[in-house]
């Protein structure tokens, strides 16, 4: 573990950028981020996304020295937070430039280390990187000022969609309660308005420990007698348990809507994000005819 380090270390020190004018270089951790610096940034940035693919599990990740690299030369690099891709600050640290721009999304929305991570489901987040990645580029490069703001408003329409879409479903069908397997879709559940169940369960599987007998046996007590109305899971990480829980919610005609972890490549987040709502509306729709 040592030698890695130091040969990332190192691999950050070899690539001191020279900041290039144009295209302004930006580096995401994940790839809605990579997708929202790209609607803002538009003809002026050159983006790249570290974790872009959909059939990976995000948790497994490891940084190797091309990512190091990446890092090192980047203007403006926007990262998660809240301890979900703590690899990047440890880059970051070994090649500190005054004139980077660090973008935490966890930052923006006050969140830390303990609180859930996935915070690209909390519809207040999207806005919040967005304007933050446009100040960044204003300071950067003046010149197109004009330009960023213009395709921040654009953004900001795009997004209005979802909480558009929130609010119809929060209206509908608030205070439902569900369940998951791990809290990956926890804030857009709360923004829906829905009771979430089976915390402590969700909270073990999330953090990689065998939830406890007791926390097994309600999320499958509430999934057989049809407590809950909908069964969201992790369609990134599945394992025997998810596995069983499938079945179990299948058998008693619980709806289940898959969730991820990464952005698919052929949609933008707003697409992405619609996805799923629709897809929760069906289901919250079905469980109630």
């Amino acid at each position: 573990m040592k030698r890695l380090v130091a040969a990332l270390a190192f691999a950050c020190i070899a690539a001191r950028p020279a900041w290039a004018a144009d295209p302004i270089r930006i580096v995401a951790a994940e790839n809605f981020y990579g997708d929202i610096a790209a609607a803002v940034g538009g003809a002026h940035v050159s983006v790249s996304s570290i974790l872009n693919n959909p059939d990976e599990d995000p948790h497994l990740f490891e940084a190797s020295p091309s990512i190091a690299r990446d890092l090192a030369a980047a203007r403006i690099v926007v990262l998660n937070g809240a301890d979900y891709d703590p690899w990047v600050a440890k880059l970051l640290s070994a090649n500190s430039e005054a004139d980077r721009a660090t973008i935490v999304a966890a930052d923006l929305v006050g969140k830390r280390a303990g609180d859930n991570p996935h915070l690209w489901y909390d519809p207040a987040t999207m806005p919040a990187v967005a304007s933050a990645l446009a100040i960044s580029l204003d300071a950067i490069d003046p010149a197109n000022t004009v330009e960023y703001d213009n395709n921040l408003k654009r953004l900001d329409a795009s997004l209005q969609q979802i909480a558009d879409k929130v609010a119809v479903i929060r209206t509908r069908f608030g205070g439902v309660e569900v369940t998951a397997t791990e809290p990956v879709f926890g804030y857009m559940a709360a923004a829906l308005g829905l009771k979430m169940r089976n915390e402590r369960f969700q909270l073990a599987v999330m953090n990689d420990t065998e939830p406890s007998a007791r926390d097994t046996a309600a999320m499958e007590a509430d999934l057989k007698g049809r407590k809950v109305k909908v069964f969201f899971y992790n369609n990134q990480v599945t394992d025997p348990l998810t596995e069983r829980l499938l079945k179990i919610a299948n058998a008693a005609n619980v709806p289940v809507v898959g969730v991820s972890e990464t952005q698919p490549a052929v949609k933008s987040f707003t697409a992405w994000m619609l996805t799923q709502l629709d897809a929760t509306e069906k289901a919250l729709a079905g469980s109630s005819s």
